[in-house]
C-alpha cells in the first residue's frame, strides 16, 4: 500500500491506497514543534486502529508547505516505515509544467491538487482550496498550471476579524438564515459565508476570462461544502483531492 500524506499549516492529512483506491484517511492537528517519534507514536497508533500492519505499506509520498514537518516526517516514514518517500515539488519527473516566474515558489499542496483535478475532470480548470488561505489555481486548456490567486481562508480572516474588533464576539462559521442580520452573531456569520462566497464568484469570474473560456471549477478542504452551496460557479468538491494528486506524483516518480 501507498501512505500519501499532506502537511498543511493546520492540518496534516494522511491516506493510504491499495493502488487507485483510498482505503482510509485520518487528519490530525499540525503541530511543527512535534518531533518525529512524537508523530511516529501517533501514525503507528491510527494504523493499529485500523488493524494495518506497517510491513504492508511499501511506499510513500509526502506534500508539505511546513519545512520542519517535511524533515520530521521524512526521518519518520525512513526509521519506522524503512522507506525513502518523494517529496512533492522536490521530484525527477514534473506531472505538471508551471508558467510561473519562479516554479518554486508554488506550493506543493497547489501542485498536487491541479494534478488531482486534471486527472478527474481535464484542463483547462481552476482549484479552488478552502485552508488557511483561500488559493485559485488556474490550469490552462492545454494542462499548464498558469499561476494562483490567494485570498485569506475563512477562519483565518475570522479569527483577525475577532482579534481586532473589541466589541466583536468569537462566533461558529455558520451560514444564517439571511443576509441582513438583526444581531452582531448574524452579522457576523452573514459576512463570513456570503462575503466570501461572493469573493469566490468574483474571483472565478476573472480567472475564466484570463484563461480565455470556461474551465471546470473544482474545490477542496474543509470549509468547501459549504461555500459550494451558495454559489453557481463550483461545479464539483472533493474533499481528498490533495492526496490523488500526492498519489499520481508518487507514481510517476516511484
Amino acid at each position: 500500500m501507498l501512505l500519501c500524506v499532506d502537511i498543511g499549516n493546520t492540518n496534516i492529512k494522511l491516506g493510504l491506497y491499495d493502488g487507485e483506491t483510498l482505503v482510509t484517511h485520518w487528519r490530525i492537528y499540525t503541530n511543527e514543534s512535534k518531533l518525529a517519534d512524537e508523530y511516529a507514536v501517533l501514525v503507528l497508533s491510527l494504523f493499529e486502529s485500523e488493524n494495518i500492519n506497517k510491513k504492508t505499506i511499501d511506499g510513500c509520498a509526502i506534500s508539505s508547505v511546513v519545512p520542519e514537518l517535511t524533515i520530521a516526517f521524512t526521518e519518520l516514514v525512513k526509521r519506522h516505515l524503512g522507506l525513502d518517500p518523494v517529496i512533492v515539488g522536490n521530484v525527477k519527473h514534473a506531472v505538471i509544467h508551471i508558467n510561473a516566474d519562479n516554479p518554486k515558489e508554488v506550493g506543493p499542496d497547489l501542485i498536487a491538487n491541479a494534478v488531482g483535478a486534471v486527472a478527474l475532470y481535464g484542463a483547462p480548470c481552476i482549484v479552488i482550496g478552502f485552508g488557511t488561505a483561500t488559493t485559485f489555481s488556474a490550469i490552462s486548456a492545454n494542462g499548464d498550471f498558469e499561476g494562483v490567486s490567494i485570498a485569506p481562508g475563512i477562519i483565518t480572516a475570522a479569527s483577525s476579524l475577532f482579534e481586532a474588533g473589541a466589541m466583536l464576539p468569537a462566533v461558529d462559521i455558520h451560514k444564517p438564515d439571511k443576509v441582513i442580520g438583526k444581531n452582531t452573531i448574524l452579522s457576523l456569520q452573514s459576512g463570513l459565508i456570503y462575503g466570501f462566497a461572493g469573493l469566490v464568484e468574483g474571483l472565478v469570474a476573472r480567472i475564466k476570462q484570463e484563461l480565455g473560456g470556461e474551465a471546470k471549477v473544482v474545490a477542496t478542504g474543509g470549509l468547501a461544502n459549504m461555500i459550494a452551496g451558495e454559489v453557481t460557479c463550483i461545479d464539483a468538491v472533493e474533499p481528498e483531492l490533495t492526496l490523488l494528486g500526492v498519489r499520481i506524483i508518487y507514481e510517476k516518480n516511484k
